[in-house]
């Protein structure tokens, strides 16, 4: 690990002002930073630690919803009585990630801006890694790519967002709030947080430099019941192949409303909304179903480790959905 300097901010304020000096970052919990830095990957010269900033707060706001301090753990989140009984797929999907020991120390903002766990960013490859070198290009694409995405990728890169939260806030309509130099605020759509990889792999997000997550904004809870299912190679402590979170709410047998987000399938969350308007008004059957995980992947590429990952997708999505309008 490289050598570095380090502050500890006292307000939001003074955290974006001492950013902003060249070779600066941000960290809280650490536990991407961290190991990136130790492999040589994140080469930060000037730490600015936010993790005891006034944004650890979880509260109710008045229409019904909540808005979550980006400083608060994903433990306390996913434990927070409001979030299990409003948002049971927020707990589920952040229970499902990581270990308890990191959960403990993981911040919100910090897992929505964790970086891919491709092994060739993190240990390159023949053809190197345009996420870690652009224009190096993508060894994933003609090496190893079982993990890797099959919606959204580009020929620069086709890494995956290994977030679990970052799904449930997806299928909840979640807003970030940001705040950046002079004091700026504005609010982006979690489903408008990430920037797709096109030619530029490397710039992930659609922060600005010197901009930071204050806040999650959660709408009321929509009707319905939810669900966040993940699979994975082993049971804990492992990135999902493929995830899903759901929330369907079905009147005398028709499917009144429904939202439907995928993880470990592409650059981001990736909420399938055509599949959704498919099944609204119809019956909730396997049928139905099928045809919405038909119509959410039918512009999936697999690139030959991960084909698999089209069909799995599709059985996952009927699985749930048939589990939650208790067809199973």
């Amino acid at each position: 690990m490289r050598a570095f300097t380090y502050e500890r901010a006292t307000s939001a304020t003074e955290a974006i002002r001492a950013v902003t000096r060249p070779g600066a970052r941000f960290i809280s919990g650490g536990t991407n930073l961290i190991d990136l830095m130790k492999l040589d990957i994140e080469r930060p010269e000037h730490l600015v630690d936010i993790s005891r900033l006034p944004l650890q707060g979880i509260e109710e706001l008045r229409d019904g919803g909540l808005r979550v301090g980006a400083q608060a753990s994903n433990s306390r989140l996913a434990a927070h009585p409001l979030v299990r009984a409003r948002y049971p797929v927020l707990t589920q999907a952040i229970v499902a990630g990581a270990s308890g020991q990191l959960r403990n120390k993981a911040s919100v903002g910090g897992n929505l801006l964790q970086r891919t766990r491709c092994p060739y960013f993190y240990y390159d490859g023949p053809a190197g890694c345009n996420k870690r070198a652009p224009g190096s290009g993508c060894s994933a694409i003609d090496g190893f790519n079982r993990n890797h995405a099959i919606l959204g990728a580009s020929d620069a890169c086709i890494a995956t967002h290994p977030s679990d939260m970052a799904v449930a806030l997806a299928v909840l309509d979640a807003d970030v709030e940001l705040l950046g130099p002079n004091e700026a605020e504005r609010t982006v759509s979690i489903a408008d947080l990430y920037a797709a990889p096109g030619d530029t792999p490397q710039i992930e997000t659609i922060l600005q430099p010197g901009e930071m997550i204050t806040a999650v904004r959660l709408p009321p809870a929509p009707p319905g019941r939810q669900k966040y299912r993940k699979v994975r190679d082993r049971a804990s402590f492992e990135f999902a192949l493929v995830s899903v979170a759901a929330i369907v709410d079905v009147q005398r047998e028709t499917i009144a409303s429904v939202r439907v987000a995928f993880g470990g399938v592409a650059h981001k969350p990736w909420r399938a909304y055509e599949a959704e308007e498919l099944m609204i008004g119809r019956r909730a059957t396997v049928a139905t179903f099928e045809l919405a995980a038909e119509a959410v992947m039918g512009e999936a590429i697999g690139r030959g480790h991960n084909d698999f990952k089209i069909e799995l997708a599709k059985r996952i999505l009927c699985r749930t959905l048939a589990h939650l309008t208790e067809l199973t």
